[in-house]
C-alpha cells in the first residue's frame, strides 16, 4: 500500500511536468493588462462612442478583427516563453471560444426578452465582458491555487465536466424565461428598477428618486449567466495548463470578441444544430484528460488536434444539415395511366 501510495504521489509531481511553469515577470502582468484596457477603450470610445445598431458586415469585421488579435498572440507566447506555452495557449483560447458560443445564444434570449433596443445592446455586453473579465481572473487564480494545493480537486473538475457533457447530450432544450429566475427577482427586490429607458444609462432619476434603468437589471443576469459558463470553462482550459498567464490571457482575448460574435451569431441559433453535441465532446474529452491525468498525460498538441477537429466538425455537419433542402410533395402525375 505504502508502494502504491508512493507511486501516486510521485506520478502527481510527475504531472506538473507535463505542462509549462513558467517564470512570468511582473511586467508582462501588467503589460497584458494595459493593452487588454487599451482594446476596450478603443472599442467603447471610438468605434461605439456613439450608439448604433451593429450590422451583420459590421459584426463581420469586428469579429475577424478579434479573432485575429488572438490567434495573433500565440505568436507573442511562442517568442516570449516557447513552443509548448504557445501549444497551450491556442488550446486554451480554442476551448473557451468554443464553449462561449452558448453564451452567445444565452445573451440573445436575454436580450430580446427584455426588449433591449438593438442600438443599446452593444454598450451592455461591453460592461458585462469587462465584468467576465474580472470574474475569470478570480476563477483562474482560484482554480490553480487549489490544484497545486489539492491535486484531488481535478477529478473533481474531471467528473463534473463529464456529468456537464452528459447532460448537454440527453437534456431537451427548454425555453426559459429569464424574469422568472430567483436572481431576476432579487434585483427587482435590492434596486429600485424603472420600466423606462434613459439613453445608454444604467441609471436615472425619476420623481426625485434614483432608479436603475432595464439596461442595469440585464448587465446584471449577463454577468450572472457568465459565472455560470466559467464554471464549465475554466476547469476545461485548466485541463490543458496549469500556468495562470496562459489560462487567463487564453479566456481574456478569447470572450473580448464575443460582443462583435453576438450581433454575428445571435439570430443563428438553428443553423448550428450540431453545436450542443460538439460541446459536449470538447468537455468530455477534457474531463476525461483530468481523471486520468495520475496514470497519462495527453500531450498538448493531441488536445489542439482533438479540439480542433470537433470545432470543425461540428460546424461542418451543422452547415450541411442546414443545406438539405425541405422535401415537397411530389407533384401528381400528368395523366392517369389506364
Amino acid at each position: 500500500m505504502t508502494s502504491a501510495l508512493t507511486h501516486v504521489l510521485v506520478r502527481s509531481e510527475s504531472s506538473k511536468s507535463d505542462f509549462v511553469d513558467l517564470s512570468v515577470p511582473g511586467w508582462a502582468w501588467i503589460a497584458l493588462l494595459v493593452f487588454i484596457a487599451l482594446l476596450l477603450m478603443v472599442d467603447i470610445l471610438v468605434i461605439h462612442r456613439n450608439a448604433h445598431e451593429v450590422h451583420i458586415r459590421e459584426a463581420a469585421i469586428e469579429s475577424t478583427v478579434w479573432i485575429s488579435l488572438g490567434v495573433a498572440f500565440t505568436a507573442v507566447i511562442a517568442i516570449a516563453f516557447g513552443a509548448s506555452a504557445s501549444g497551450e495557449y491556442i488550446s486554451g483560447y480554442l476551448i473557451e471560444k468554443s464553449l462561449s458560443v452558448d453564451n452567445v445564444f444565452v445573451w440573445a434570449l436575454i436580450l430580446s426578452y427584455f426588449k433591449i433596443p438593438p442600438k443599446f445592446q452593444h454598450r451592455v455586453l461591453f460592461w458585462g465582458i469587462f465584468g467576465a473579465l474580472a470574474m475569470r481572473a478570480i476563477f483562474v487564480f482560484a482554480g490553480v491555487a487549489l490544484i497545486e494545493k489539492f491535486d484531488w480537486v481535478l477529478y473533481v473538475f474531471g467528473a463534473f465536466l463529464m456529468f456537464t457533457a452528459i447532460k448537454l447530450v440527453v437534456e431537451n432544450e427548454e425555453e426559459i424565461d429569464p424574469a422568472s429566475g430567483r436572481f431576476y427577482k432579487l434585483i427587482n427586490k435590492v434596486v429600485h428598477t424603472s420600466p423606462n429607458f434613459d439613453g445608454q444609462k444604467l441609471f436615472t432619476r425619476e420623481n426625485g428618486r434614483r432608479v436603475a434603468t432595464p439596461l442595469f437589471a440585464v448587465l446584471l443576469l449577463i454577468e450572472f449567466t457568465d459565472v455560470l459558463f466559467a464554471v464549465d470553462s475554466v476547469p476545461a482550459v485548466l485541463a490543458v495548463s496549469r500556468e495562470q498567464f496562459i489560462v487567463f490571457s487564453s479566456n481574456a482575448f478569447a470572450i473580448l470578441g464575443l460582443r462583435a460574435l453576438y450581433f454575428l451569431l445571435a439570430d443563428a441559433h438553428a443553423r448550428f444544430s450540431y453545436l450542443k453535441e460538439g460541446l459536449a465532446i470538447i468537455l468530455a474529452f477534457v474531463g476525461v484528460k483530468m481523471l486520468i491525468h495520475g496514470w497519462y498525460h495527453i500531450p498538448t498538441w493531441l488536445s489542439l488536434v482533438v479540439i480542433a477537429i470537433v470545432i470543425a466538425a461540428a460546424i461542418g455537419f451543422s452547415l450541411k444539415a442546414d443545406r438539405v433542402p425541405v422535401p415537397h410533395h411530389e407533384n401528381p402525375p400528368p395523366f392517369d395511366e389506364r
